[in-house]
């Protein structure tokens, strides 16, 4: 059988790219090489305990305007997933006691920053405002192709000044917005901060029209966490891409893509089998799919480019734990930063991340329970090289100390902990299929925004890429805004 499409990767751009084409009526295969769908989007669980492999921090899932791209690519296939609003954001733990809430309510967050902040009223009113100005941009418009002609030129008909307000902010990054309106170096600092607990890197080097969804969309859609856990997200989409006609299989690893006359015609599996298809989309990074399913090609000159502009970010060191719910303070947020020098921000393990999805969702773990799902930037050289004793031992020393720096917000903690699973750059490579456990691709240097991200089309004829190495970069609900993208390109060029 020849399929319409091909998908690698069951990651949520790769379900939502299917999604999409198998709702417009394309044929569509995913292949999965794990058990489950979702990469780091999706679960796993231990006896009592269900855990989400990454982020708990969902944006995507709100009622109205278009920037709800989980909610929409959910509605397409007749899906729909309840989902638990989260009133706080962040509860941030930051140097020289700088300790504050980002609430759902915007008012309310902008107050508690101006407290900390007073001198800089006026300025912290500015930038969030002009974040405010990229989203209202954004909402009021269908996010799909901008390689689609027709698309830009529907849009531009509808939305000129939206147009014109986004083509203002695509060339700039955040830092430059920020020193515009603000002056105070440790409010600097704190955005950079904002900047990096999604983005991984400083204001300096984050685009603005990314900052404007994720700064304004917590306030408008607010943070949701989907009941059961965010996994549910990849298997509802599953269920739909089924429910429409198409199909997903597990334990299906690519091993090249294939080639005929310059034009990708099918897919290979380790198994040694082939499937065909008119068009081919890896869900993989641009890393894993020139580097290695597409191991004989000379990499093309916009991939040398790319990679030129773009860089590898750190994987990180996940520490998932389950503990007596008597140890988390009544007042405790679901979600935390917690950073003690301002110079360790990137540094390997320097700043930590914090989940407590269980104060949202009580059913993931056992009565009297708590999940605490920490995770702190870690990169894939400082576990190279090691004998399975020293991984191992390594993996112990690194997690004491995680655990350690916990106990300031959670005094106790060590001895109130039931469960616990240590995942390493090693671990994340291993199970998600992504080169070093890679959380996707980051500017080696200031970019000039989203201008040198690539989107979906590739240089080889007929295939694809989506996910976090394309337009407009990391996160689930950016991810998703890719495969809509992608699925629009693909189903313009096979007419339906």
């Amino acid at each position: 059988m020849t399929w319409d499409t091909i998908v690698v990767g069951a990651g949520i751009g790769g379900l939502v790219t299917a999604t999409q084409l198998a709702a417009k009526g394309a044929t569509v295969l995913v292949l999965e090489q794990y058990l489950i769908p979702g990469g780091s989007g999706g679960t796993f669980e231990r006896p009592g305990y269900r855990f989400d492999v990454g982020a708990s921090m969902i944006f995507g899932f709100g009622c109205q305007g278009t920037t709800n791209l989980l909610t929409r690519a959910l509605a397409a296939v007749d899906m729909q997933l309840p989902t638990i609003p989260d009133p706080v954001q962040i509860h941030y733990h930051l140097p020289d006691g700088l300790n504050l809430k980002v609430h759902r309510q915007y008012e309310d967050f902008l107050q508690e920053l101006i407290a900390q902040f007073p001198h800089e009223a006026k300025g912290i009113r500015q930038f969030y405002d002009a974040c405010w100005r990229v989203f209202n941009c954004l909402n009021v418009m269908d996010l799909l192709s901008l390689e689609e002609p027709r698309y830009l030129a529907r849009v531009f008909l509808q939305h000129p000044l939206a147009c014109f307000g986004l083509l203002r902010y695509l060339p700039r990054n955040v830092g430059e917005i920020a020193r515009r309106y603000i002056r105070d170096r440790r409010l600097l600092r704190f955005i950079d901060m904002e900047c990096f607990c999604w983005s991984t890197v400083l204001a300096e080097r984050t685009p603005m029209i990314n900052a404007g969804m994720v700064f304004s969309d917590r306030h408008y859609g607010g943070v949701r966490y989907p009941q059961g856990g965010v996994g549910q997200i990849a298997q509802k989409l599953v269920e739909g891409l089924t429910h429409v006609g198409s199909s997903i299989r597990y334990k299906a690893k690519v091993r090249q893509i294939l080639l005929e006359q310059g034009r990708a015609i099918g897919v290979q599996l380790t198994t040694g089998e082939k499937l065909y298809a008119d068009r081919i989309v890896s869900n993989a990074t641009r890393w894993d799919t020139f580097g290695k399913l597409l191991p004989d090609q000379t990499l093309p000159r916009s991939e040398v480019r790319w990679q030129q502009n773009y860089q590898q970010s750190p994987s990180f060191l996940s520490l998932h734990l389950g503990v007596n719910a008597t140890v988390l303070p009544t007042t405790t947020e679901c979600h935390h930063i917690l950073l003690e020098d301002w110079q360790s921000m990137e540094q390997e393990q320097g700043t930590i991340f914090v989940s407590i999805p269980t104060l949202l969702d009580p059913t993931l773990a056992p009565p009297g329970k708590h999940i605490i799902h920490t995770f702190t930037p870690s990169w894939m050289s400082a576990w190279q090289g090691l004998s399975p004793t020293a991984y191992r031992a390594k993996k112990q020393r690194d997690a004491d100390r995680l655990i350690q720096r916990l106990e300031r917000l959670f005094p106790g903690l060590s001895a109130q902990i039931t469960l616990q699973e240590v995942g390493t750059p090693r671990t994340h490579r291993r199970f998600l299929g992504r080169i070093n456990g890679t959380y996707g691709p980051i500017p080696q240097r200031r970019l000039r925004g989203l201008l040198k991200m690539p989107f979906n089309r590739t240089s080889i004829k007929h295939l694809y890429c989506v996910g976090d190495s394309t337009f407009p970069g990391q996160g689930l609900n950016a991810v998703a805004f890719s495969g809509f993208a992608c699925a629009h390109r693909i189903a313009a060029d096979l007419r339906l």
